[in-house]
């Protein structure tokens, strides 16, 4: 009775699986290059809903159904990764050339990407499709370890979404020099030097980080895009037009940077765009006027000037 049972719950199984890689398989335009997000979409549900499920389920002896259903769902993940990666690589040959503005790279960008999903959270762990569409922009090497120990007052890096990048770079102008501090892997700043124009650095204790990020300018042939490997307490900011924080140090190490700031803003007209906790931080400082509403979410992009 017991292996009646589960030949039962095997075969329900296989039945459920085939019914969802059908469907999946199914999806209007889904091998058109153009329907990224669909396929980003789908290349998530294979992972989660078929193939994770599949190997949950390897520790049974599979009957031939389930093992043919697996070879499928791993057959159509790679028909699917194969032309995102021509997609990638298509992108990559643009840039490469000079042959996109940062006007028409956001709008071809938006547009392979689609909208965000409706009622989406600006939470920093949601991404999206946009996330999955720019990392591809970049080399494709394993993201590094980081291979020192920080201070405690340091931030763990985690990724600033797309949409957020999107948002910032919409302000900034051709003619700003841009920071990012705390720039970890380098998304920051090469995305604002394609999508503004402006000239960017990203600022970075970890080493390898910087490795990483130069490495990703560097096979995109970009200009005017460089990396630090400095303590942000360290740097001369003097050119700096525009400055962002994701909250990426507290404590006193915020405050010797933010008076490093402050120095440079004496003499010249200074914005300072902020996500995360670290906006309330930014919010007590009485030489910035904050531009942004406040209140709401944490998670949105606040933008301050000084004076």
């Amino acid at each position: 009775m017991a292996n009646d049972n589960r030949d039962a719950l095997l075969y329900t199984a296989a039945a459920e699986i085939k019914e969802t890689l059908a469907a999946l398989t199914a999806r209007p335009g889904l091998f058109s290059e153009e329907n990224f997000a669909s396929r980003a979409e789908v290349l998530d549900e294979l992972e989660f809903h078929v193939l994770d499920r599949l190997d949950g389920l390897l520790a049974e002896k599979l009957p031939a159904e389930l093992s043919n259903l697996r070879n499928q769902a791993t057959a159509l993940r790679g028909e699917l990764e194969a032309l995102d990666q021509r997609l990638f690589q298509r992108l990559r040959a643009l840039i490469r050339a000079g042959q996109c503005t940062p006007e028409s790279l956001r709008a071809l960008l938006e547009a392979y990407a689609g909208p965000p999903e409706p009622g989406s959270s600006p939470a920093a762990t949601e991404y999206d499709a946009l996330d999955t569409l720019t990392n591809g922009l970049f080399i494709d090497l394993a993201e590094p370890l980081a291979t020192e120990a920080h201070d405690p007052e340091m931030v763990y890096y985690q990724k600033t979404p797309a949409r957020i990048i999107f948002e910032m770079a919409a302000k900034i102008s051709a003619h700003d020099t841009f920071y990012d501090l705390g720039s970890g892997l380098g998304q920051v700043p090469l995305l604002v030097r394609l999508l503004s124009g402006a000239t960017t650095a990203g600022v970075e204790i970890e080493p390898a980080y910087c490795r990483y990020a130069q490495a990703c300018a560097d096979a995109l042939r970009l200009t005017r895009v460089r990396f630090l490997n400095a303590d942000a307490r360290a740097v001369d900011y003097a050119d700096g037009t525009v400055f962002f924080l994701f909250t990426p140090f507290t404590g006193q190490i915020l405050a010797r940077v933010l008076g490093r700031l402050r120095q440079v803003g004496q003499h010249q007209p200074l914005r300072i765009f902020s996500y995360g906790p670290g906006t309330q931080a930014l919010a007590q400082e009485p030489w910035l006027r904050r531009l942004s509403p406040a209140g709401g979410h944490l998670y949105q992009l606040a933008e301050f000037r000084n004076g």
